[in-house]
C-alpha cells in the first residue's frame, strides 16, 4: 500500500552522503521485479524494469534519497555536540527538536541557551548554529565519544503522525514521497520500459543526479519531487506559492530548471483528462534534481511532478495524502503516454 511504503521510508535514516539504510530497503522491495540494477561510487541506485513496449525514447523517473539533517563538528569537554547544517535548514526549525544522532542512532536533543539567561538585546534575534548544541546526556567528551564522533550524520525525530482529514506529518517527506511512488510503481506492470533513479546528495547541491543521468543517459526524465507550500495564516496570494488541497504542481521552472513545455503541457493535459487535481507555482524558487538531469549528456527533456509541503526541510513536514497519492497516479499515466 502506497501510505505504508511512504511512512516506511519517513522513518529510515537518510541525511545527505548518509542514504544507505534508506537504498537498502529501497533495493530489498526492488529487487525481486528489477531486470538490472546499478550503483556507483556515490551511492546512487539506478533500477531498471521492462514494460509492455519499448518505447522510442529513453525513459528515467528520478526521486532524492537523502533528506535534510545537521552533522556533528565538535564535541565539546563537557559532552555536547556542536553542528552545522547538511542541506538548507533555517535554523529556526531548531531549538528543542529531538534528533538521533550517527549509525547507532544516539538520541538527543538540540538546545540552546535558557530564555530566563538571555539579555533583552539577545531576544530579539536568533540564535547562532554555533550558540546551540545537542545535549545526549554525556557528562563529558569521553563519555559522548563512546557513542558518536565528529562527522556523524543527524536526523530528526522519525515518527509519523496522520491527523486532521488527510493529511500527514513527518521528517523527509522531501523527497520520500517521491521515492515511495517510484518504489509501488516498480512493484507494478509497467506500460513502457522504464529507468528508475534513486538518487543521493540533492539537499547539498544536486549532485548524485548529474553521475546517475551519465550512467543512465535519459532521453526523457520525470522528476518525482516535493516542493514548498506556504498557505499558512499572514500569506496570501502568489506568495503561497503553492496550496496544499489544490492537486498535485506541475512546475514550469524554478531556480535550477525551465522544464520542457511540451511536457509541462502534457502532465496538465493529463491530469485534466484524469480528474486529477493540479496547479502551478507561483513563485520562482526552489530546485530540484531536473538542473542535474537536464544538462547531462547531449540534453534531456525533463518534466516534474511535485507533492505540496509545508514546513518543508523541517522535523515537522505536513503533506496531504491523496495528493502524495495523485502524483503516483500521474506518474503512471506519464508513462503510459511514453508508452504511445
Amino acid at each position: 500500500m502506497f501510505l505504508d511504503t511512504m511512512e516506511t521510508l519517513c522513518c529510515l535514516g537518510g541525511v545527505s552522503g548518509g542514504e544507505d539504510e534508506v537504498r537498502d530497503y529501497i533495493l530489498e522491495r526492488a529487487m525481486p521485479f528489477a531486470d538490472e540494477i546499478k550503483t556507483d561510487p556515490m551511492g546512487n541506485l539506478m533500477i531498471f524494469k521492462k514494460g509492455a513496449v519499448t518505447p522510442a525514447v529513453r525513459v528515467m523517473l528520478c526521486a532524492h534519497m537523502d533528506e535534510v539533517g545537521l552533522i556533528v563538528t565538535d564535541i565539546t569537554s563537557d559532552g555536547y555536540l556542536r553542528f552545522d547544517q547538511a542541506g538548507g535548514i533555517d535554523r529556526r526549525v531548531l531549538i528543542g527538536k529531538q534528533v538521533y544522532v550517527g549509525q547507532d542512532r544516539v538520541p538527543g536533543v538540540v538546545g540552546s541557551k535558557a530564555v530566563h539567561l538571555t539579555t533583552a538585546e539577545q531576544r530579539k534575534t536568533l540564535p547562532a548554529m554555533s550558540e546551540m548544541y545537542i545535549d545526549i546526556g554525556a557528562e563529558s567528551r569521553e563519555e559522548a565519544c563512546a557513542s558518536v564522533s565528529v562527522g556523524d550524520l543527524v536526523a530528526f525525530d522519525d515518527r509519523v503522525v496522520r491527523f486532521g482529514d488527510g493529511f500527514i506529518k513527518a521528517k523527509a517527506i522531501d523527497d520520500r514521497a517521491g521515492c515511495a511512488t517510484m518504489v509501488e510503481l516498480l512493484e507494478s506492470e509497467l506500460p513502457c520500459d522504464c529507468w528508475f533513479a534513486f538518487t543521493v546528495q540533492e539537499e547539498v547541491g544536486a549532485r548524485g543526479a548529474t553521475i546517475a543521468a551519465r550512467s543512465v543517459e535519459p532521453d526523457v526524465a520525470l522528476i518525482l519531487e516535493t516542493t514548498t507550500a506556504a498557505d499558512i495564516p499572514g500569506t496570501e496570494g502568489a506568495d503561497r506559492v503553492c496550496q496544499l488541497g489544490k492537486g498535485v504542481v506541475i512546475p514550469f521552472m524554478d531556480r535550477g530548471t525551465i522544464y520542457n513545455r511540451e511536457l509541462f503541457r502534457l502532465l496538465g493535459r493529463l491530469a485534466d483528462e484524469n480528474g486529477i487535481a493540479w496547479q502551478t507555482k507561483t513563485r520562482i524558487a526552489g530546485g530540484t534534481d531536473g538542473s542535474s538531469v537536464q544538462r547531462s549528456g547531449a540534453g534531456v527533456r525533463v518534466a516534474a511532478l511535485s507533492v505540496p509541503v509545508r514546513n518543508i526541510h523541517s522535523p515537522a513536514c505536513v503533506a496531504r495524502i491523496d495528493e502524495c497519492e495523485a502524483q503516483y497516479n500521474l506518474a503512471r499515466l506519464f508513462l503510459e503516454e511514453m508508452a504511445k
